[in-house]
């Protein structure tokens, strides 16, 4: 099927409301059928031909399907029929923009998730105080809390019980009913104020669609991260309200007098929500890293056009060659808190002369030890998707190519990983090239891959030729060949040992997935009493209660005094698991912080 448009989370879940009863439960088939169906696209309208008497209309705005009366059947059955039903469930999520000035924004789910426990929720805590120097979040204090309205709290308590469902289901059993009621309780949250738990919920119901679907961007790591942080927030808010647990509507942006930019880098994006376009990373006069970007529905096509794109403010320079060693002066732009900047019809742009990244003041970003960053970047990731500046997760490195991976100055051998592997971005393909130059020196622009912690995402680089010349490639856009490259040699470089989970923790870490892909009657068939045994061996006794509360939890099916078989609990399997997950995702932080470590310091300090 040709790429269905974007539509907004009010529009797919009411994509259900008009079907009677026998029907909803034949949207999950209907919308493997749909998924054959053939698409044609002309100007704002999207053609869905299911057979020769019948036709399904979907029409944009900007792009996007904005409200249920843009989407139309032309069955004797519309709009209470299938074939609406099922292309609407196909269709992805669309992201909502940001301030009205704003002219281009990154999707939230542009940027790499990780798992990560939120702030003012108990988890581990709940089963047994953290040990190993793990501390686990408490309650934030009275003092900051407030009361939730009883709107507010009927939806947090609808949305916990949709997340509940979901994580009992697992994805190979959370079908479009489960997406649905979980889209209609995020639409209550919103229109109840609370922001940060909807905009989860919307991720999470993004998450299913993909894996649904068969989309090859999704991954089961980011799930089981966007489902944590949504049961966690809801948990927040049902206990001890936090203001911070509100989140934002969308993200403001004001005027910023003039900035001082030094190009950095660029970087395609291509979201699951069916946005596409690129972003170019640049260094302002403060020292903060700023962001400018041009994003809208679209595939990977679009991504590489879109880095042809003008900056803002009228010049003819565009994001790639602002990446490229380019320089810019904005007068009167708007800046959102986090760093991105947008557009506006005061907004003026000029050239200016740039940098390259060994001259200052690039050159400052990589003289900060790697430890360091690599602390940040897992501090930033732990921080609300709303509060995180913009490049807060990049890494600059230094080092060198050798057989065994990429060496690191002054931190671990690490593998270079392609941050998206489709074939119509240049990823996949400059890295091979890259990692067989064995010997070659480079400075590198990577995100850190929690879930895979022996490698980092590389997104950009910059080496010497073979005739002495710098070069530096996007390496999403920029398609390199074996010219690029200098001759090299086969040097013997010291390494440190590549970051690497305990087996014991990696397992407990596939474990919190699994229950995510399966579900609770999975968990309690395939998770037995082993891990628990396993982590207690190596030290790891906080995980080891997790591991044994999730097993005890997804299998506890007890009976009552006449022999009667009671309900399943499913709000004490959703404790269970996120305690595990929330565990997981500290004692990964805290090893791989070590693990960055220059040698004879434990990264404590």
């Amino acid at each position: 099927m040709t790429t269905l448009p974007p539509v907004t989370a009010e529009v797919a879940a009411a994509a259900l409301d008009s079907l009677p009863t026998r029907l909803r439960k034949r949207a999950d088939s209907a919308a493997v059928k749909a998924a054959n169906w053939p698409v044609t696209t002309t100007d704002a309208t999207v053609v869905v031909r299911v057979d020769d008497a019948t036709t399904v209309t979907l029409t944009t705005t900007a792009g996007v399907v904005t409200s249920a009366e843009d989407a139309v059947c032309s069955c004797l059955l519309a709009p209470a029929c299938l074939h609406r039903a099922a292309v609407l469930t196909l269709a992805p999520l669309a992201q909502e923009t940001d301030g009205p000035e704003a002219t281009t924004v990154v999707p939230s789910d542009a940027g790499p998730s990780a798992r990560t426990q939120s702030p003012g929720v108990s988890t581990a805590v709940e089963i047994g105080q953290v040990q190993e120097g793990i501390p686990a979040a408490t309650a934030p204090p009275e003092a900051g809390a407030f009361q939730l309205t009883p709107p507010q709290s009927a939806a947090v308590g609808a949305l916990q019980a949709a997340a509940t469902a979901v994580l009992a289901a697992g994805v190979t059993g959370a079908g479009a009913v489960h997406r649905a009621t979980l889209l209609h309780a995020a639409h209550s949250a919103r229109v109840a104020g609370l922001h940060r738990v909807a905009a989860a919920a919307v991720r999470v119901a993004r998450r299913l669609s993909e894996a649904g679907t068969g989309d090859p961007a999704f991954r089961l790591s980011e799930l089981a991260s966007e489902l944590a942080e949504l049961l966690a927030v809801a948990g927040g808010l049902g206990r001890v309200p936090d203001p911070e647990l509100i989140g934002i509507a969308r993200r403001a942006y004001v005027a910023n007098g003039s900035l001082r930019l030094h190009g950095l880098f660029t970087e395609p994006v291509v979201t699951a929500s069916g946005y596409a376009g690129a972003v170019t990373y640049a260094l302002a006069q403060d020292g903060r890293l700023r962001s400018l970007s041009d994003v809208a529905p679209g595939d990977a096509d679009r991504a590489r056009q879109a880095a042809g794109s003008a900056v803002p403010g009228g010049s003819a320079l565009t994001l790639r060659e602002l990446g490229d060693h380019g320089g810019a002066i904005l007068t009167d732009p708007t800046v959102s808190p986090d760093g991105r900047i947008g557009g506006g019809g005061a907004v003026r742009a000029v050239r200016a002369s740039g940098a390259r990244w060994h001259e200052e003041p690039l050159d400052t970003l990589w003289r900060r030890s790697p430890a360091d960053q690599v602390a940040a970047a897992l501090r930033w990731s732990a921080d609300p998707a709303d509060d995180r500046d913009a490049g807060g997760d990049l890494l600059f490195l230094t080092g060198t190519i050798t057989g065994g991976g990429f060496v690191v100055d002054g931190g671990p051998t690490v593998r270079l990983l392609a941050p998206d592997e489709r074939p119509e971005l240049a990823y996949a393909e400059n890295l091979r090239l890259l990692t067989g130059a064995h010997g070659l020196s480079l400075r590198l622009v990577a995100r850190l891959a929690p879930d895979r912690p022996g490698g980092v995402r590389a997104l950009a680089a910059a080496w010497r030729s073979a005739e002495g010349d710098t070069i530096r490639a996007d390496l999403g856009l920029r398609r390199l060949n074996r010219t690029h490259l200098s001759r090299t040699g086969t040097a013997v470089i010291p390494a440190t040992p590549t970051p690497a989970l305990p087996t014991e923790l990696d397992l407990l870490r596939r474990a919190v997935d699994r229950a995510v892909a399966g579900g609770r009657a999975v968990t309690a068939a395939v998770t037995g009493g082993e891990l628990p045994r396993r982590l207690e061996a190596v030290g790891l006794t906080t995980g080891a209660a997790c591991a044994r509360a999730l097993v005890d939890s997804a299998s506890d099916r007890r009976h009552d005094a006449l022999g009667r078989l009671r309900p399943a609990d499913p709000d004490a399997y959703a404790r269970a698991w996120l305690a595990s997950s929330a565990y997981t995702a500290a004692a990964t932080a805290s090893l791989l912080t070590a693990a960055w470590a220059p040698e004879g310091d434990d990264g404590t300090a």
